[in-house]
């Protein structure tokens, strides 16, 4: 009897101890906390923080503003000044660039780098317009719509464009498709902001000289025959002057650049101290230099909204949309090249995705108030970073001294002259002639350099559009032969070890009788299929010559080396089916080694791994090599395989 009991408790399930404690817990919890009034407090106080989190990730400020002190505030203030002297004379040069009025450049100095201080991610990036986004504005929307004849229109489709383009460029954030901006390479770039510059600069000598029409084509030929068919009306006095300046701005940036690095300040100061120096010159002796233009009247007052002049009819739209979104890429691949430099410098990251909402944002809100295309030009950056900037704050500082400067100083700006506005542009524009960059592309990469080339000469020769369409089509050409014609080699076996190496990188490296060991440098798919397949039969046809030659063994297996295979898709995996089925009419076997968890996965369940069988993929190129030539020493090599670690 007491057997019976004792067999019997023997058999009751006791709980885990730890599951058992755990849901006594929870009883114990709504027994005696059923009606705790702290739950809900505790339970709003995770939501608020769920939602501070969020906060935070759409603004930045809310992060680095805990911590900010007065030793900050300092450096911001100061380097926000200095770059307020540099975006205020680049501000109305850049816009009369784009053939729109100068105070359009004083606005887009405003609202935009708010909207950037508490939405951007870069500590160092100043935000404002920039040369080449304006001359694409003026370049593209001048074909369309006459400047002068019709500038209300002009005006209108200026903001439009840029409302598209913020538009495009929150939307490539929110759906975090950064890598759409990843297709203009570093050498498009490079070649596309060197052939943007020089047309810049070319464009200039209509300031320079004094004339007052001029081509609105942006290729050299049409620049230099109208700047040369107009010989008779050029301005001696306008050229002196201009040259002047031009040789004083080039002084100080050489003296900043190669001399005293530290004095970054008198290559920032430069174009304001010209901007001054201008307009006393031409303010005092505007009497008897007739034949030098200035810019006139500037009007008082913060930026004017202009939501309501945005335009959405047929046919505008279509023409705001597209130079939108070609202004709007380019921009954006600046911004966040610029910013993605200088946060190397100071280690630490900018979030890619976080600088699209923010560049499309601002642009957005700046279309509703009098501002066209802004992002984070590389020389107000760069002297932002030399000012010893901490954080986004300088460029409130810097959009604080703008809105001073709009209320109560631009009567001054009445008498600048515009040759100092072609000089201020020039300059900057030589900087974006990145030869040693092209010289260093020829040497490591005659195929990047040749990009480069074609973007330049693109935009050069023929329009800012055939200079991009070429450099993004060679560029996306170029990844479609690097899919569709992946390197594949034949590799060898490096004496005295397990290790095997591509055969013409190392000649030590000896191949094996019996045996073609290939290595597929490349995802398989269907653009590359037939391509590897005829590939790989030519292997095997030389492989079978040279055999036969030298008199020795025949070939017997294929070893597929498919380490560096990422992917495959149905396509890939017909195409090894097809390799299986013309190497067995030869009387050859396939061998898989080291295939990729992904391409596991998809030959499984495709079925490849029982056509061609378990007992052919290893684990690596090694185990495979021993298994084959363990099958070529055996009677029934398909039937005596000696257990490896398969995968």
């Amino acid at each position: 009897m007491c057997n019976k009991r004792a067999s019997q408790y023997h058999k009751v399930e006791i709980p885990p101890p730890q599951p058992f404690l755990k849901s006594l817990k929870n009883t114990l919890n709504e027994i005696l906390f059923a009606d705790d009034p702290f739950r809900k407090i505790r339970n709003e106080s995770k939501t608020s923080k769920k939602i501070e989190l969020g906060l935070r990730h759409v603004f930045p400020i809310l992060e680095w503003a805990r911590g900010y002190s007065l030793g900050y505030l300092k450096s911001d203030v100061i380097s926000g000044i200095t770059i307020a002297s540099l975006a205020i004379p680049q501000g109305i040069s850049y816009a009369q660039l784009a053939n729109l009025p100068p105070i359009l450049g004083l606005y887009s100095s405003l609202v935009p780098p708010l909207v950037y201080a508490t939405m951007g991610s870069s500590r160092d990036l100043a935000v404002g317009t920039v040369a080449v986004a304006s001359l694409l504005t003026g370049a593209m929307l001048g074909k369309e719509v006459n400047p002068v004849q019709n500038p209300k229109l002009y005006l209108h489709l200026a903001f439009t464009a840029t409302f598209f383009a913020g538009l495009m460029q929150t939307c490539l954030g929110l759906l975090r498709l950064g890598f759409v901006v990843e297709i203009l390479s570093h050498a498009a770039i490079v070649g596309f902001m060197g052939g943007a510059a020089t047309v810049v600069c070319l464009q200039q000598l209509k300031g320079l000289l004094g004339l007052i029409h001029f081509t609105h084509s942006t290729d050299i030929v049409s620049v230099l025959r109208s700047i040369f068919s107009q010989s008779h009306m050029w301005k001696w006095e306008s050229g002196l002057l201009g040259c002047c300046f031009l040789i004083f701005l080039l002084t100080t940036k050489y003296i900043k650049s190669k001399k005293r690095p530290k004095l970054f300040w008198i290559s920032a100061m430069s174009p304001l101290v010209s901007v001054i120096f201008g307009s006393l010159f031409m303010y005092f002796l505007h009497d008897h230099f007739h034949g030098i233009p200035y810019i006139g009247e500037l009007k008082k007052g913060i930026n004017p909204p202009s939501i309501t002049h945005l335009v959405f009819t047929s046919p505008y739209v279509t023409l705001a949309l597209k130079i939108g979104i070609i202004t709007g890429v380019i921009a954006l691949a600046e911004g966040i090249a610029v910013g993605r430099s200088f946060a190397m410098y100071k280690n630490y990251n900018i979030d890619g995705n976080k600088e699209m909402i923010a560049f499309g944002v601002m642009n957005i809100l700046g279309s509703f108030s009098s501002c066209y295309l802004t992002t984070g030009p590389f020389s107000r950056s760069a002297v932002n970073y030399n000012a010893g900037c901490k954080t986004a704050l300088s460029n409130v500082v810097m959009a604080v001294a703008v809105a001073v400067t709009l209320l109560f100083l631009t009567p001054l700006f009445f008498y600048t002259p515009l040759v100092v506005l072609s000089s201020i542009i020039i300059t900057a524009m030589l900087g974006l002639v990145d030869y040693e960059a092209a010289l260093h592309l020829w040497r490591l990469d005659k195929f990047d350099f040749f990009v480069c080339l074609s973007a330049y000469l693109g935009v050069v020769f023929g329009t800012i559009e055939i200079g991009l369409i070429l450099s993004v089509g060679i560029s996306v050409m170029r990844l479609v032969l690097f899919v569709g014609r992946p390197k594949i080699y034949v590799m060898g076996n490096i004496q005295n070890t397990e290790i095997y190496r591509n055969i013409e990188h190392y000649p030590q490296a000896t191949t094996l009788s019996c045996l073609l060991i290939l290595h597929i440098d490349g995802p398989i798919y269907f653009a590359n299929s037939s391509y590897l397949r005829d590939r790989i039969g030519r292997w095997i046809d030389d492989e079978e010559d040279k055999l036969r030659t030298s008199g020795e063994t025949s070939l017997q297996y294929i070893v597929l080396d498919m380490s560096a295979v990422g992917n495959i898709d149905t396509s890939g995996i017909s195409m090894l089916e097809e390799l299986i089925k013309i190497l067995g009419r030869r009387e050859l076997k396939l061998v898989v080694a080291n295939p990729g968890a992904e391409v596991m996965k998809k030959l499984s369940k495709s079925n490849f791994i029982e056509s061609i069988g378990k007992e052919r993929i290893y684990l690596t190129v090694a185990e495979a090599v021993t298994a084959c030539n363990f099958m070529l020493h055996t009677a029934k090599p398909d039937s005596t395989v000696p257990e490896f670690n398969n995968v």
